[in-house]
């Protein structure tokens, strides 16, 4: 059933600067690999840094995300998931109320380690930005 709402007369709870604030943040997690240097001992400068680009349960920006997206109320979390679920291509715009009400009934308190493992979730995040008519682009322009 199509909407007779356009993309961009979508309102969302979560705002295009937040979501690109998750976007540049997955993005750096994204990168990391998984830890080769077993000697848990070696220091930083020892190992060539090498441990900042190794995904480690206490990494400091998965942390950040946790902390961003837990800090978001319940409404921004849903419109979140719902657009990650655009973006992956589970809906299209025009089904958006149902990609919401799916969000809705699957929320709970994991939301944010829910979103870290989706290995792609920067880019899922950045085509359903797309498809509502706004970017990253657009919100660094109008800062400056």
């Amino acid at each position: 059933m199509l909407s007779d709402q356009t993309p961009a007369d979508i309102e969302l709870s979560v705002s295009t600067e937040q979501v690109c604030f998750i976007i540049t943040k997955a993005r750096q997690f994204e990168v990391k690999d998984l830890p080769v240097i077993p000697d848990a001992a070696s220091n930083a400068s020892d190992d060539g840094m090498a441990s900042v680009l190794e995904s480690r349960a206490n990494d400091p920006v998965a942390q950040e995300i946790r902390s961003f997206v837990n800090a978001m109320d319940e409404d921004e979390q849903i419109d979140l998931v719902a657009l990650t679920w655009v973006g992956r291509g589970d809906f299209d715009m025009d089904e958006w109320k149902e990609a919401r009400e799916q969000a809705a009934a699957a929320h709970n308190e994991r939301t944010a380690d829910y979103l870290l493992g989706l290995p792609l979730l920067s880019e899922f995040l950045e085509d359903a930005l797309s498809d509502c008519g706004r970017s990253c682009e657009d919100e660094e322009m109008g800062r400056l």
